[in-house]
């Protein structure tokens, strides 16, 4: 919660700024990220439990895991890279994986009604 006011704080106190921009652009593209990790992790769990071989699912899980974390690592270098997109906007954004997971059920329980 702290870490939310510290944010909030920063982006109201700089919001003149171009700055503020870059750091919430960072923030959503991460965001972004966290809600397709979601679905990609939804998708492992559902192919693996259709899998007949126990090993075969588990190196399936890890392939998985890796392409998540691989998906993380090129976004916080294409923020490395590019101007426009601040780092610490980036990193700010992928904590809001909690936020993501809320966003997806949310979007789910529409989609039921």
């Amino acid at each position: 919660m702290i870490a939310i006011a510290a944010v909030v704080y920063y982006f109201v106190e700089q919001l003149p700024t171009l700055g503020s921009l870059y750091f919430a652009i960072g923030v959503v593209l991460t965001s972004a990220l966290n809600v397709l990790k979601i679905f990609l992790l939804e998708r492992t769990v559902r192919k693996t439990m259709d899998m007949d071989n126990p090993d075969k699912g588990k190196n399936y899980i890890r392939i998985q895991g890796l392409l998540r974390y691989f998906l993380t690592a090129a976004i916080l270098v294409i923020a490395g890279f590019t101007p426009f997109i601040s780092v610490w906007g980036a990193i700010a954004g992928i904590f809001t994986l909690q936020v993501s997971i809320i966003i997806v059920r949310m979007m789910k329980f529409d989609d039921e009604c």
